[in-house]
């Protein structure tokens, strides 16, 4: 579902920050152009494997020890003013630190070093664009294209 709410309604990062809290049974992100996303959750399947994937990332990450892993959970204010979260992500912790007390336990204003997409059936992605995510990342990896 997709929300427009410009130009009647304008939400600074703060304001969507607090709107995402006071609604938090829905999974919602912002695009570029301020419309809001509500995602509807996924099935079982997908579920489990979005978990397996978050594991993985961050085992990784801990043994690696020169990033932080989020999960879905996770919100990233980008440069162009979306608001995304992928399914998995890290960021290295040099960025983070640079990031006051404040700003970590809000929506991170990074764009992450690595993301991990998960497609399921209910995705509306056409092949192979992470919308939001393309302006700072460089591509590394897509099985199945």
């Amino acid at each position: 579902m997709v929300l427009r709410t410009r130009p009647a309604l304008e939400m600074d990062d703060d304001q969507l920050f607090e709107f995402c809290r006071i609604n938090r049974e829905w999974r919602i992100e912002r695009t570029a152009g301020g419309e809001l996303e509500i995602m509807p959750p996924t099935g079982g399947e997908t579920s489990d494997k979005n978990a397996e994937i978050t594991m993985q990332l961050r085992l990784w990450a801990k043994r690696n020890g020169t990033s932080v892993a989020f999960d879905s959970n996770g919100g990233f204010i980008l440069p162009n003013g979306a608001m995304r979260s992928s399914d998995a992500s890290w960021v290295r912790r040099g960025r983070l630190v640079a990031l006051t007390a404040e700003q970590k336990q809000r929506f991170l204003p990074v764009c992450p070093d690595f993301v991990i997409e998960l497609r399921s059936p209910s995705d509306r992605l056409a092949p192979p664009t992470l919308p939001g995510f393309v302006l700072d990342l460089k591509p590394s990896w897509e099985p199945g294209f």
